[in-house]
């Protein structure tokens, strides 16, 4: 199992300049972070490290190439949990996250599906939460095992944010062999699940892993925030049990990628991909 890195690493800079950074940090792997639809202003401009999904997907391998770096996942990170809207990031764009992925052969697509904004989502219940979400899953999970795909469901919100959500999720769409779990150590601690039993529970559906901890001052939070950008800290000095985690899954042969979601200098990355490895390896 390797460790990279998001590609967020300097706000209101370009792709290129965050993947630069990365390999300057010492690290070889790398997600795409951020994606779009079309073109973005600010992406044009240099002033985002988004990815658009209809870009020649080969065009961003080469840049990887080039740095000598791989692409971990691609993010399609969505608002699942509210109604359908071609001004959101949902279904369609799931679907060309899935083509993008399979034509430079990266397995994994992290989706989630986000706390809910409107009033119309707020007051969905429980229910109609799942169904919802769901349904919005339902293509975008065929086409993924048609092109061998993995759909990865990350902690972000109130559904995937529990254990008990996330396998809602999974029963209504009938258990689809190409859904699985991103584990995210820090969103799902705050949401309030045990990270450690939400990766005894997915251990087999688990393929990729964010990793985060998260200091004392997050406590009074916890169960009343879903999900968070970044940690500020080195992994293992906060209160999440990531060597826990990682007790867990160390031998599991389906995660071949993590990525640090820290903010910070290249040495605290640093010392948080040696905290990993040297736990996954022993």
């Amino acid at each position: 199992m390797k460790v990279g890195v998001f590609l967020a690493l300097e706000p209101y800079t370009s792709f290129e300049h965050n993947l630069k950074l990365a390999k300057e940090a010492g690290f070889d792997y790398a997600d795409i972070t951020d994606t779009h639809s079309n073109g973005s202003m600010f992406a044009s401009a240099g002033l985002s490290a988004s990815v658009s999904l209809d870009e020649n997907p080969f065009n961003i391998k080469r840049k990887f190439d080039e740095l000598g770096m791989q692409i971990m996942t691609i993010s399609a990170h969505a608002v699942l949990i509210e109604a359908s809207n071609p001004g959101l990031f949902q279904t369609a764009e799931i679907m060309k996250a899935i083509k993008f992925a399979h034509a430079i052969g990266v397995r994994d697509v992290v989706t989630t599906e986000t706390v809910p904004k409107s009033d119309w989502a707020k007051k969905l219940s429980y229910e109609q939460s799942i169904f919802t979400v769901a349904e919005k899953l339902y293509n975008p999970c065929k086409m993924a095992e048609d092109y061998g795909i993995n759909i990865i469901f990350e902690p972000h919100g109130p559904i995937t944010d529990s254990i008990s959500g996330i396998g809602d999720v999974m029963a209504c769409l009938g258990h689809p062999k190409s859904l699985g779990v991103n584990l995210d150590t820090g969103n799902s601690w705050l949401g309030g699940t045990d990270p450690v039993e939400l990766a005894k529970k997915y251990k087999d559906k688990i393929f990729h892993i964010h990793w985060k901890d998260l200091g004392e001052e997050w406590v009074p939070q916890r169960g009343k925030r879903y999900g968070c950008g970044f940690s500020t800290i080195e992994l293992g000095t906060g209160v999440i049990d990531i060597k826990g985690v990682i007790e867990v899954l160390k031998d599991s042969d389906k995660i071949r990628y993590s990525t640090l979601e820290i903010a910070g200098t290249p040495e605290l990355l640093r010392a948080s991909a040696d905290f990993v490895y040297k736990h996954w390896n022993s």
